[in-house]
């Protein structure tokens, strides 16, 4: 469906962070097998929830790693961060530093005794900050290199701790967070096909046992298309049931009995007629 433009402004900036945090994994990935990572936590400390884009720990130190795929100019003014077209930004670093006061808390609160290493990495090549704060918690563009070296050249003694903080890390995980600011949409407001595994176009043709994107020219098994179709309605839709006609309307190419067969091979039928359902 159409989106707003408030709405496709929120989803650009939501994948255009993915991206950056991926970026920077691929650096992180040069490092030793010394070092440990685990990637998005969701932490609480106190009753307050947080979250670490990065975190890495090697030796008796942790660190945390704030990442940010700003682009263009941007400059700072009393400790307040504004665009270079004037628009007031919130403060990355005001940011990290409450990362690093709760995650301090939670170390605390589970009797771990790490140092705790903050580092807010500016990612892109193409970002510029004027008046930029003489910090070396903040990384820029042009440091990252020897960023990376600087943490390849530490030296490794692993606690007895190691491990234990990192289980309960994975253990304290917060579970089931809502999406954020999605929008309202229906059944009936989605348009029906199955896009493309590549360029995400709608399949146009169904030959058989292909579907065959007219856009790239990719071509698609389609129980693979149909299975794939089936798992992102039920993200959309997580309550509805499965049901061959809904699958059949959802996919709308596909006739009806390729769909049925599809089901009953890949997933288990509960009920009977009109009141059937599937479940996988």
């Amino acid at each position: 469906m159409g989106l707003s433009a408030k709405d496709k402004l929120y989803l650009l900036n939501l994948q255009k962070g993915f991206l950056g945090e991926k970026q920077f994994d691929k650096l992180l990935s040069t490092l030793s097998n010394d070092w440990t990572i685990l990637n998005d936590l969701h932490l609480e400390a106190n009753n307050t929830s947080f979250q670490i884009d990065s975190f890495g720990l090697h030796s008796e130190s942790s660190y945390i790693f704030e990442i940010k795929n700003y682009e263009g100019d941007f400059y700072v003014e009393n400790e307040s961060w504004y665009s270079v077209s004037g628009n007031e930004i919130s403060n990355p670093f005001q940011q990290l530093k409450r990362t690093e006061s709760l995650f301090r808390r939670f170390l605390k609160n589970h009797s771990f005794h790490y140092t705790v290493e903050p580092y807010l990495i500016f990612i892109n090549p193409e970002f510029h900050l004027y008046n930029a704060p003489r910090n070396p918690q903040i990384i820029f563009p042009n440091q990252l290199n020897r960023f990376m070296e600087k943490l390849k050249k530490k030296s490794a003694t692993r606690t007895k701790n190691h491990l234990k903080l990192i289980e309960k890390l994975l253990s304290c995980q917060v579970q089931g967070l809502p999406y954020r600011n999605l929008p309202k949409y229906s059944f009936n407001d989605l348009k029906k096909g199955i896009p493309c595994s590549e360029c995400q176009s709608f399949y146009a043709s169904f030959l058989r046992k292909n579907l065959a994107c007219s856009h790239c020219g990719h071509k698609e098994d389609v129980t693979c298309a149909v299975i794939r179709s089936i798992e992102e309605f039920k993200i959309l839709f997580p309550e509805a049931k499965i049901t061959s006609m809904i699958i059949h309307e959802w996919c709308k190419i596909i006739p009806l009995q390729t769909i049925q067969r599809i089901l009953s091979k890949n997933f288990k039928l509960f009920g009977h007629g009109k009141s059937a359902f599937y479940v996988k």
